[in-house]
This record gives structure tokens, sequence and C-alpha cells, in this order.
């Protein structure tokens, strides 16, 4: 049985749901701007969101702010204070909280930066993905090296925090290709890294019509290999599975609370949320289509919540080893009673796929720590499936 004596960390994600156009990698819930992209309307929608939600988190305080998308950094600074100003009245965030923005260097503009930054913005998450154009290209991006490398040293000037996206495994990419990637991305200074391979998600183009010449398994495990190196000799350690920081204090606050199995409040079109209360843990999701969404937030009657529901006892495990297990350090074994409300004793399945990881020399047998060994960081699929009853 559930029972909390008291409730982990709270974080808050926004959705913002559109794009310049939909890249053909992306399976994220994004969709083409129109013309006319309604801010204001959904910002309201947001409002209204959060309103039907205070009941279920109410005197709790915001450990961090996720604004995501989608590109969010298409929204006018006003409206993005705009919300900002409703949460700060409606919620209690703790002083000095990290606030997250997602921006596109395809919308950079100084003004526009600068504005976030006034709004309270205090780390933005640029996804440059390459700065090599003809890849730019390939993956459906609206930005050229220029831009990405402007939006870059912009950012550093102006915002505490920035971390920026960077892609591997793209067509044709060699050793020496992915080299000058990494060059360029050490050479602006950036002090977090979020490195991860191009996969071919279902839902998205190029799981239909995938680029030619992506580099074989054997390169891609030398890439993932070379890049760990690479940015271990620059300064850079590796705290998750593709997440790269140059301190403790670099580190993505907001991502540590999902990777730890803290609860979240999710508003927005398609946003997900994790609200433990005395005796339950739920996960809810908003209604997926930007035009549904608004319709059901700011309906007086129904609300945006498309999806309620309870997380069984069974399912705790894998719930919480998905994300634990990706973290380099593992986390400590005293997370899993103050995020689950279950004691490790209590659950023979967990204590049953733990001694089998274990024996498999695939998570390491410290009381104090849950943790792959680097046999299982590499095998980090395999390992997690083994929680899934």
């Amino acid at each position: 049985m559930i029972r909390f004596t008291a409730l982990p960390e709270l974080s808050l994600y926004v959705h913002l749901p559109w794009c310049i156009q939909k890249c053909p990698y992306c399976d994220f819930n994004s969709h083409q701007a129109p013309e006319s992209l309604p801010q204001a309307r959904y910002v309201d929608a947001l409002i209204a969101d959060l309103d039907r939600s205070l009941p279920d988190v109410w005197g709790r305080p915001i450990t961090s702010i996720f604004i995501g998308g989608g590109t969010p950094s298409l929204f006018d600074p006003a409206e993005i204070d705009r919300l900002l100003a409703a949460v700060r009245a409606r919620l209690r965030i703790l002083p000095g909280a990290e606030i997250t923005m997602e921006a596109n260097p395809g919308t950079f503009e100084l003004e526009r930066f600068q504005g976030f930054a006034q709004a309270g913005i205090n780390r933005l998450s640029i996804g440059v993905q390459s700065f090599d154009d003809a890849q730019l290209k390939i993956l459906g991006r609206v930005h050229d090296r220029d831009q990405a490398i402007a939006a870059v040293e912009t950012a550093l000037r102006l915002f505490p925090k920035v971390n920026m996206d960077l892609m591997f495994g793209l067509p044709n990419q060699t050793m020496t290709g992915l080299d000058r990637e990494l060059d360029q991305a050490i050479a602006l200074g950036v002090r977090h890294l979020s490195c991860y391979q191009l996969t071919l998600e279902p839902n998205t183009r190029f799981a239909v019509l995938p680029p030619e010449g992506l580099p074989d398994e054997d390169l891609l495990a030398d890439m993932q290999s070379h890049v760990v190196a690479r940015l271990a000799d620059e300064g850079f350690f590796r705290y998750e599975i593709s997440a790269y920081a140059t301190s403790i204090a670099d580190r993505s606050v907001h991502n540590l609370n999902y990777w730890t199995f803290g609860d979240y409040l999710g508003i927005g079109a398609g946003a997900h949320g994790k609200i433990s209360s005395a005796n339950r843990i739920l996960r809810t999701s908003k209604f997926r289509h930007p035009s549904t969404y608004l319709s059901k937030a700011l309906d007086a009657g129904e609300g945006a919540t498309e999806v309620s529901e309870e997380v069984g006892l069974d399912a705790l495990p894998f719930e919480f080893m998905l994300n634990a297990l990706r973290l380099s350090e593992g986390v400590p074994t005293g997370r899993w009673p103050l995020t689950t409300g279950v004691s490790i004793g209590e659950h023979p399945f967990l204590l049953n796929r733990l001694s089998h990881a274990q024996g498999r020399g695939l998570m390491v047998t410290d009381p104090g720590v849950f943790r792959c060994t680097p046999r299982g960081f590499e095998l980090l699929n395999e390992v997690q499936a083994l929680f899934l009853k």
C-alpha cells in the first residue's frame, strides 16, 4: 500500500505546442504554427488549466519550471511574462528556482531573448542539433550555422544557465565530422550539453522515409564512446545517459527531478503530470491537439485533462527505474520510499529484480544506491526492462 509521510519535490512543466515547421525526426507533440498564432488565447487556456490543477498541489513549493514544446520562443516575451506572473500568483515558487525555456535559433532576435530574460527565464535550452548547414537541411531545421552560433553566444550573455542540444549519428557523418561539431560546441563555452543519437522514432517522417547514409551500429557505438571521452577531456562529466555538465551546479534541476521520480504538474496541450498525495500517485495527460486543448481548457465545465490514472504497486519498479538508472551515479536507495510511498522490503518483485540484475553484473551491489555497472549502463534498455512486470 502506498503511504506518504512527506511528498517529493514538485516541478511545473508547461507545453507550448507550435513550431515554425515539424522536423522529420521529431516525435514530440508539436504542430506547424498557423499564420496567426493564438498566443493570448493559449496563455489564457494555460492559466485556466493551472487553476483547475491547484487543488492537487495546493501549498506545495515549486522547485523548477520548464517551458517546452514545440518552440516556446515563438511566443512574444510579453506573453511569457504574463504566463509566469500568473504562475507566481498561484504557486509558491522557491527563491532562485530554475526556470527553463526551450528556444530555436531560427527564432533568434536580441530583443526577444532579452525579453525572455526580463520575464524571469534563467535557463535557456537551445536546439542547435548541428553546426553543419547540409545536416541542418536534412534535419528540417529552420536555422543555419551562423544563426546557431549567434543564438548561443547571445544566450550565454543573457542567461545564467544555457543548455545546447547536439545530435550525432547523422547521415554520412564521420568521426571527423563529429569532432568538428564538438569543436564548435566547446569553443562557444556552454557548460551543459545534451548530446544524443539521431533515432528513427515511430510516427515521424524519418520512420517512413529514413535519410540515406545513416551510420551502422558499430560506428554509432564508436561515436558514443568518442563523445563521452572527448567531452571528459574538455571538463564535462556525463551525469545522465545523454547529459553532460562542467559542474554539479550546471546540471538541469528540472530534469533531475524527472530522473529521480519527483512529482511534476503538467499544463498545456499533451502535457503529462505525476502528482503524489497521501496514499496514491496519479498520472495525468492533457488533450494533445492544440485546438482541442484550447476548447477544453477554456470550457468552464470540462477541463483539459484527458487521462487521469493511478500508478499501481506493480508498476512502481519500472516507473522508478526507467529514469533513475539513466543517471551515471544512480540514485540513493532512500529515494525509493520517499518518492513511491512504499518501503523496499514491502515490494518483493523489486527485491527479486534487483537481485537478478546484480547477479548478472548489470547493477552494483552497494545497498545504498540503485546504479548500473558500466556494462549495465551500456545495456540500459535491457536493465530497465527487467523491472517491467
